[in-house]
This record gives C-alpha cells, sequence and structure tokens, in this order.
C-alpha cells in the first residue's frame, strides 16, 4: 500500500529542521510504503507489517501512486537479484580485500561472473556456482561461449 503527500507548501519547507537548515528545492513527493506478510513457521501464522518511506523530485502529474510503487517494486528487483547475490552468494561483505586497486578488480570479476551466468540462463546463481566449481572444463566452456558475443 502506497501513500504519497504532494503539498506544495509542506515540500517547500520540508529540510530546514535538519542541520544544514535550507529547505530541499526540487522535492515534489513524499511516499509511505507499507508492505503486510504472512508466514506460516511450525504450524504459527505470523504477519509482520514493514514501513518505508521515500521522496522524489518526480511531481504528481508524471509519478502518481501506481508509477511510485513500480519504482518501490523496481529498487527490491535490483534489491533481491544483485545486492542479494553479492551480499549472500559471493559473501562481499566478509572479504578481507581491501589493498589498492584489489577491491574494485574483485568487484569487476564478480560482475563479470553474474554476467556469464545470468546470459546462460541460470536463474538460480548459488546453484550455478557450486555446479561450475566442481566442472572446471564446463566453466572454460560458459566463459569462451560468452565471449563469442
Amino acid at each position: 500500500m502506497l501513500w504519497a503527500l504532494a503539498d506544495p507548501y509542506t515540500n517547500r519547507v520540508a529540510g530546514t529542521q535538519g542541520q544544514a537548515a535550507a529547505p530541499w528545492p526540487h522535492l515534489r513527493q513524499v511516499c509511505r510504503v507499507e508492505r503486510r506478510r504472512t508466514v506460516r513457521r511450525r504450524g504459527q501464522t505470523v504477519c509482520t507489517v514493514e514501513v518505508s518511506y521515500g521522496i522524489t523530485s518526480c511531481p504528481p502529474e508524471t509519478a502518481a501512486a501506481a508509477a511510485l510503487l513500480r519504482g518501490f517494486r523496481g529498487h527490491w528487483g535490483i534489491e533481491n537479484r544483485l545486492h542479494w547475490v553479492r551480499d549472500v552468494t559471493f559473501d562481499e561483505d566478509r572479504s578481507q580485500v581491501r589493498a589498492g586497486q584489489a577491491p574494485q578488480v574483485m568487484a569487476a570479476c564478480r560482475n563479470l561472473a553474474l554476467t556469464f551466468l545470468r546470459r546462460a540462463g541460470h536463474p538460480n546463481i548459488a546453484a550455478a556456482l557450486r555446479t561450475y566449481a566442481g566442472r572446471p572444463l564446463a566453466a572454460v566452456a560458459l566463459v569462451l561461449g560468452q565471449l563469442a558475443f
């Protein structure tokens, strides 16, 4: 469920209470998204409610509530498709690589691996990594096959 506020007076003074004491001149809408989820665990039903807030410079004429909700869902699609894989599957947050250009090189290598696996049609990256870890010749074939675009 999404609520959007496009009140020009409220939006004009938003941000004036902060440390910088300067209004946000391009603020057009403030929105609140409420997500409700019901899950059955061990025979019990658990209901959770999560509330998120957002701000945008898009006026309500070009971004009505439905468009804002699509934007929120699109953001979570990116979060689930990319960041989850990087955080959990590649365990990027616990990486010990920190010196010089090595973190950027490792991120580029992970991105390349993700690209190869997604282009090959693997929906589950963790399962694909396990598969190719045990079959190095198949991994080489995957890379060589993907390089011939």
